[in-house]
């Protein structure tokens, strides 16, 4: 299908993001600490009334400025399979079981994708308010000022972040042996359950890698693009570019991307490949 102009208008595309996004953060600045009703979707997974209402916000506005374009959401994977070849790819409360608990690390995450290749992300944190935005090939911006990666840490003085395998502990072992192997290198490591805020404090300085198994489009759209526009290297477990697919994300700095990946691959990484 050809692709109207208005359809990959940068500057409209970027414009309705931030309104979608700042119905979303409004919402949860709101009900923070205050989940309502809570549904258990699976092992470790969980919605809450206002995942469903920062999701309706989100798609109102998208809807009525582009009513043809896909949308893909976590509450709602399906929703609407629209004509156009671009995609908004929506996380409408990325860290459910911290706002549940009133832990103060959420965030919304919004990316436009053609095709398989993503043109825009945002990542909102509305407890700080802090907004991240890059656009493919513009660089990367917090409160519109320009973010760079930490591009001289070293190894031995790095900030890494990850994600525990929670909803697939047979996994636990071989994660916990690399995770092990890292932190026996680096400075030290966190874990704050928002793979959207670890991606953008990636991008911004605060942490110099990010690595997680098992996250899903969602996660990591918006966040990926950040990283790589503030001058940093996203690739999966096994160093190519197929993480949106596969979910096994690698995010970190040139100097450390590749200590990350040699660590991961030593026990992780063969227990993730499929036979």
């Amino acid at each position: 299908m050809e692709i109207r102009e208005k359809d990959l208008d940068m500057k409209h595309l970027e414009d309705v993001a931030r309104q979608a996004i700042d119905a979303a953060g409004r919402i949860l600045r709101h009900r923070m600490g205050r989940p309502g009703r809570v549904v258990q979707k699976g092992k470790a997974d969980y919605v809450t009334e206002v995942d469903k209402a920062c999701e309706e916000a989100i798609l109102k506005t998208i809807s009525s400025h582009f009513p043809s374009h896909k949308v893909i959401s976590e509450e709602s994977p399906l929703m609407r399979d629209g004509a156009s070849e671009v995609t908004w790819i929506v996380d409408p409360l990325d860290g459910t079981t911290n706002f549940i608990h009133g832990f103060p690390m959420v965030s919304v995450s919004v990316a436009v994708a053609r095709e398989e290749e993503v043109l825009l992300g945002l990542v909102l944190d509305p407890i700080r308010e802090e907004l991240f935005v890059a656009r493919k090939g513009s660089g990367a911006k917090l409160n519109n000022s320009p973010i760079q990666v930490r591009a001289r840490a070293t190894v031995s003085d790095a900030l890494m972040a990850t994600g525990f395998p929670h909803r697939a502990k047979h996994y636990l072992e071989p994660y916990m042996a690399a995770m092990g192997r890292i932190l026996q290198e680096a400075n030290d490591l966190r874990r704050a359950g928002s793979a959207a805020l670890d991606l953008a404090y990636v991008a911004c300085g605060r942490l110099d890698g990010f690595w997680e198994p098992g996250l899903k489009p969602w996660d990591v759209a918006a966040g990926s693009l950040l990283v790589k526009e503030a001058g940093g290297i996203v690739t999966d477990f096994w160093g190519n570019p197929e993480y949106l697919l596969n979910g096994h994300v690698v995010a970190a700095t040139k100097r450390i991307h590749g200590f990350l990946l040699e660590q991961i691959s030593h026990e992780l990484a063969p227990a993730l490949r499929p036979a």
